[in-house]
């Protein structure tokens, strides 16, 4: 079989000479757009059981199906890392979810603070964005995308058990080396704040939680979609599977 350049997520079981259906829109994406035929290569994942090479056996305008042959990949799971983050405006909201699903983040989690400008998200779309991500970035695990959630209420449920990486903007310039403190298989949590940064009080209870650690990104301000990137460079380079 030639190899495949198309990657698919699929939600559906794989393995050797397993059939895998598909849904209207990758049919469309599939044969409409991509222009593939009956004996097309496809590589093929499903978050769980790795990447399979896949064969087209029926192609239509409306659905198909293809059969797994080899696997190419084993499963590759991520960091037990979230990224928490205030959604902004549209465009860099969805760069945030793209580059977290390409970094390494385990789930997303989208996050109402006093001074986040937006009131609501399509939990769907951001999704739809993390599966795109996955399947250009060859991974072969999808991180969910959560509803939005205020924060002060999901501090108030936080467990001990995951630590916070707070990104605080107050810190600038100040030494980054917190992580090297930490052991690798530690969980955490990595939180970037709002276009407008934190409030006085969202910053004191932050700092007065003993599972939430402050940390600077550098000599200079970061805008909110930089910042995510780069905590997430940091953190993976530190206690990630980047080391």
């Amino acid at each position: 079989m030639a190899a495949a350049k198309i990657r698919l997520y699929v939600e559906h079981p794989l393995g050797a000479g397993q059939s895998v259906p598909l849904e209207r829109d990758q049919a469309h994406y599939l044969f409409g757009v991509m222009r593939q035929n009956i004996g097309a290569p496809v590589l093929l994942f499903n978050g769980c059981d790795g990447e399979w090479q896949a064969e087209v056996t029926e192609a239509g305008k409306r659905g198909g199906s293809l059969r797994c042959d080899t696997q190419t990949k084993p499963q590759q799971n991520p960091p037990n890392l979230w990224l928490m983050f205030a959604p902004i405006k549209k465009a860099r909201t969805d760069f945030i979810v793209e580059k977290a699903a390409e970094m390494g983040a385990a789930r997303i989690c989208p996050v109402q603070t006093e001074f986040t400008n937006s009131e609501r998200i399509r939990q769907d779309r951001l999704q739809a964005h993390a599966v795109e991500a996955a399947e250009q970035c060859g991974g072969t695990f999808v991180p969910e995308v959560a509803e939005l959630q205020k924060l002060d209420r999901l501090l108030t449920d936080w467990g001990t058990d995951r630590k916070i990486l707070f990104c605080d903007e107050a810190l600038a310039g100040r030494s980054s080396d917190l992580l090297v403190n930490f052991k690798a298989d530690a969980h955490w949590a990595i939180l970037i704040g709002p276009e407008g940064g934190f409030s006085q009080a969202e910053r004191a209870r932050l700092s007065a939680l003993p599972h939430a650690h402050a940390i600077s990104l550098g000599p200079r301000i970061l805008r909110a979609d930089t910042a995510a990137v780069a905590a997430m460079t940091l953190w993976q380079q530190a206690l990630g599977d980047w080391r």
